[in-house]
């Protein structure tokens, strides 16, 4: 639906001053709470201005961006202001919900300059955030050089922020809670929460052709975009015509308001694939944890964990318990090459890895094999034999794809870079043409492109589970921060589940040797075993993965919870919670619910009314809940399981230990 805002939406001032003009243009979200105001001062530096219910929230902060030729940069004077809304409820093939609602003002705000570039600086406000782009034009340019973004970001207020430090090649970091002020430099997204209760995420949307946007501090509280560079200084060479991923800052009054927005999503085109039957969520389990936890290895040696007689044992383990895919990596040669210039064969498997064997066993089984893909950062390599590689896969019948890039660009690129960001859209291009879902590693950042482009369905792109296995580990606090951080931009393959906490089965193994040199000796997984299984439900992905070796899965009662799980859920919501606290979240799928709730170093009781089960319908509850001496650093297997009959008049009081959590699963009495 579209139609002109009114008057009371929508204003235009001009003020006068003798000869000289400044022009605003304004534009409130649907609501009316939030308002954007764009500010042309004497047709010079363009500026923008957020405010919340009245009050400022991002002060006067500049736009813009520099080009190698000057000229291109501006002065712009605004030509014309077009406004427009929407207002539409679209359906995806899978995500945290099937169907979002896409509700927003827009502000079209179109500038020229003596050069006869045009520039739109497109606004949509939703009640939920905003997001801006800009579009260039330049009638006599074939192509344009990107030397700088000027946009900015001025907190009125000070407050709380979550974040990691910019980097241009990982996004595996620590989050560091801290004051808007004392953060000096930020990848997206960054969360905060101000000192009047406004709680805020910066990020962006539609990221395909473009370097990475990252946060520089400028001021006491401004930051201003900085972009991946390129080996020679630049940040983007770009078509005459061109427009930007869209700059976004999604609003909310509680925390988990954050979580249940659509904006990212919302800021994405629709879906460009002719069909999406073929595209399913699964859970899978794989070959991979011993690998990590250094008792396997990647290699053909004699700990070798990708043989043929493996790949068939976590075959029928998948096949006997409700688990869709296995993952194999390291079976293809080139991992002999660690170390060097990573030069992996995409369609050789390892002399003990019978592709046609296992292919076939695990068509009888009915599971699905991942394919991997590790490139090591080799990217012309990769590319050389993406096609032959991705046709090869689904001669086999092999139809989802894990890669990696574990390793340093060629020739200076960093992972971030225009150059990066177009190889990985490459890469998910070239899988739709095959019908291959891609789950991504060491990826660049989600912006929201499984809209459009819905067979990428997963990515890394933070700690995740395997930095337990060889390091300190993730502190208990990481997984009540990433939901509020990362996982705004759409799903992470984190793969939680490990069961053997403290690495009884394998420590002391005479398999095992140290591969990593942050490997101490002394990792392990710093959570309970509920919070293992409530984060099946809390990290989403469409693709989620039970990491721990499978023996031991093995009669073990708690892994009941994954079997019963379903990843392909219709309806999601973050019912309560806070950024490094705790955290409650919901999914449904079909007639049945799973309920997660997790916390920090901190041990909490929360109370959860059961009001989003369906009414009038009793419901059997399977509840996996930290015993009654349950620790997450002194007693961290302590666990129970608990049935009762509950209604959606009933309230849930889930006591979680320190660094623990509780899953629960719902099926109609």
């Amino acid at each position: 639906m579209r139609k002109k805002l009114c008057c009371c939406t929508v204003a235009i001032l001009f003020l006068l001053a003798g000869c000289r003009s400044s022009l605003q243009e304004r534009v409130l979200s649907p609501d009316g709470r939030i308002e954007v105001v764009l500010n042309n001062p004497d047709g010079g530096n363009l500026s923008y201005s957020v405010n919340v219910e009245g009050e400022s929230f991002i002060r006067d902060s500049r736009l813009g961006f520099v080009f190698k030729d000057s000229l291109i940069s501006g002065p712009f004077r605004i030509s014309k202001t077009e406004f427009s809304s929407k207002d539409e409820v679209w359906t995806q093939p899978w995500g945290e919900n099937k169907k979002n609602r896409n509700h927003y003002n827009e502000m079209s705000v179109c500038l020229e300059n003596e050069e006869d570039v045009s520039l739109v600086i497109r606004f949509r406000v939703f009640d939920d955030g905003i997001g801006f782009r800009y579009e260039y034009e330049h009638p006599d340019k074939d192509s344009l050089v990107v030397m700088d973004e000027l946009t900015e970001f001025d907190f009125a207020q000070d407050g709380r922020s979550w974040s990691i430090p910019a980097n241009f090649e990982t996004y595996e970091l620590l989050y560091i809670p801290q004051k808007i002020s004392e953060v000096e430099t930020a990848n997206t997204p960054i969360t905060f929460r101000t000192d009047n209760g406004i709680y805020a995420s910066i990020h962006e949307a539609a990221l395909y052709d473009f370097p990475e946007m990252t946060l520089k501090k400028c001021g006491e509280r401004k930051f201003k975009s900085e972009l991946a560079p390129l080996p020679d200084g630049t940040k983007a060479h770009v078509p005459g015509a061109f427009k930007t991923a869209w700059r976004t800052i999604q609003i909310a009054p509680k925390a988990v308001g954050l979580i249940n927005s659509s904006l990212i999503l919302n800021l994405n085109d629709p879906c460009v694939l002719d069909s999406t039957d073929w595209i399913k969520p699964m859970k899978y389990v794989g070959v991979w944890w011993g690998m990590h936890l250094g008792v396997e290895s990647w290699v053909i040696n004699d700990r070798h964990g990708a043989t043929t007689e493996n790949a068939k044992r976590y075959i029928d383990f998948a096949a006997a318990h409700n688990i869709e895919g296995v993952l194999f990596e390291g079976w293809n040669e080139g991992w002999e090459s660690w170390g060097g210039r990573q030069n992996f064969d995409y369609t050789k498997p390892y002399a003990d890895f019978d592709m046609d064997e296992i292919a076939a066993y695990a068509q009888e089984k009915g599971v699905r094999i991942i394919g991997h893909h590790e490139t090591g950062g080799n990217v012309p390599n990769y590319e050389r034999q993406l096609d032959k590689a991705l046709r090869w896969y689904v001669d086999y019948g092999v139809h989802d794809l894990k890669t990696g890039y574990a390793g340093a660009m060629p020739g200076g690129y960093w992972h971030h870079s225009q150059y990066g960001v177009r190889h990985y859209q490459k890469v998910v291009e070239t899988a739709a043409k095959y019908r291959i879902t891609v789950n991504a590693h060491e990826p660049i950042k989600d912006t929201g492109i499984r809209r459009t482009w819905p067979n990428m369905m997963s990515r890394e792109g933070a700690r995740g589970m395997e930095w337990n296995a060889w390091s300190e580990g993730n502190p208990p606090s990481h997984h009540e921060i990433l939901p509020f951080t990362r996982l705004l931009g759409g799903p992470m393959d984190y793969t939680p589940g490990t069961f053997d906490i403290l690495f009884k089965k394998t420590r002391n193994s005479p398999l095992r040797k140290k591969w990593n040199d942050l490997d101490k000796g002394n990792s392990r997984v710093n959570t309970t075993l509920a919070k293992q299984i409530a984060n099946w439900v809390i990290l989403y992905s469409p693709l989620q993965m039970a990491s721990d070796m499978i023996e031991n899965y093995e009669n073990h009662p708690a892994f009941q919870f994954f079997i019963d799980f379903d990843a392909d859920c219709d309806r999601s919501e973050a019912l309560v919670g806070e950024p490094g606290e705790y955290i409650a979240v919901v999914r449904q799928a079909g007639d049945r619910f799973y309920l997660g709730a997790t916390t920090n170093e901190n041990g909490r009781t929360i109370n959860i009314p059961l009001d989003f089960l369906s009414p009038d319908i009793k419901y059997h509850a399977d509840i996996y809940a930290d015993g009654d001496n349950a620790h997450w650093k002194d007693n961290p297997t302590d666990y129970k399981i608990e049935h009762r009959i509950v209604t959606s008049a009933d309230t849930l009081h889930m006591k979680l230990a320190d660094g623990g959590g509780q899953a629960v699963y719902f099926r109609p009495e």
